[in-house]
């Protein structure tokens, strides 16, 4: 970080030759940390309002750690995904408050207060092998601050499991709807409610299935309005998204209830 940058524009603004937005502005240009294996960068959550996030998939136990511990340094909240048990241990040696989310493949680690909002997300799977990638979303969105509510296996093949919770549906500020086979409950969803579906394909599904593929391509090809669809087992990046609309949303209206963390956001 540089420390005389820094210096010179608190200076700026203390004599008026900067005024606060002009300031922010700048803060939000400011360098990332270099690690020689990765460059962390610090102003993520100032820019996008949340820290960055370790995907854990293709880096070694050693890297894992000393980029969360890096990012522990100057944020409250972290999140690793894509992790396994042994990377969590690693990372549990060197930061004791870190917990695994088994299921989601997640490492997170939270202190002090963090920002709440005070609409809701709803993620449902539309069945019991499609959990992982939805417990992806879920740990994500309340790592960010968001109540999450969970329903789980209420595929299409017993569509009367979707109907017992109809109500249910419309309580969400967002709808996460994660499924793979043929991908076809989140444009029955999306034609029950009215409020954004972010569709997640997963991989889960016999030959033909591709991968998830097909539900890649039913999703992208529903009937129903108001669907958008982010990429195949791509749990974290439906949170993200989710969490852009609710806080654009709540920006909009006024109606925020966020208390903040050490980032200011």
């Amino acid at each position: 970080m540089n420390t005389d940058r820094i210096a010179a524009l608190f200076d700026d603004y203390k004599t008026g030759r900067k005024d606060i937005t002009e300031v922010m502005g700048e803060l939000k240009k400011l360098p990332y940390e270099d690690l020689d294996f990765a460059k962390v960068d610090h102003h993520r959550a100032l820019r996008n309002g949340f820290p960055e996030v370790i995907l854990c998939q293709g880096k070694t136990q050693e890297q894992i750690v000393k980029i969360f511990r890096t990012l522990a340094d100057c944020n409250r909240t972290i999140l690793a995904t894509r992790a396994w048990p042994a990377a969590y241990e690693a990372v549990k040696e060197a930061c004791p408050e870190a917990v695994y989310h088994e299921a989601a493949r997640i490492i997170s680690m939270a202190s002090g207060d963090v920002r709440r909002f005070s609409r809701k997300i709803i993620v449902l799977s539309a069945g019991t092998a499609d959990i992982p990638v939805a417990e992806e979303a879920a740990v994500t969105a309340e790592a960010m601050g968001h109540d999450v509510e969970r329903i789980y296996d209420v595929g299409v093949a017993g569509i009367h499991r979707l109907f017992a919770h109809k109500d249910r549906l419309f309580s969400a500020a967002v709808l996460i709807v994660v499924a793979g086979m043929e991908g076809a409950l989140a444009s029955v969803v999306g034609g029950l409610v009215d409020m954004p579906v972010i569709a997640v394909p997963t991989s889960v599904g016999y030959g033909a299935n591709f991968g998830g593929l097909s539900a890649l391509l039913t999703m992208l090809n529903s009937c129903a309005n108001g669907i958008g669809v982010v990429n195949i087992d791509n749990g974290f990046g439906a949170a993200t998204l989710a969490d852009a609309i609710v806080r654009s949303g709540d920006a909009a209206t006024g109606d925020c209830s966020e208390k903040k963390d050490s980032n200011g956001v």
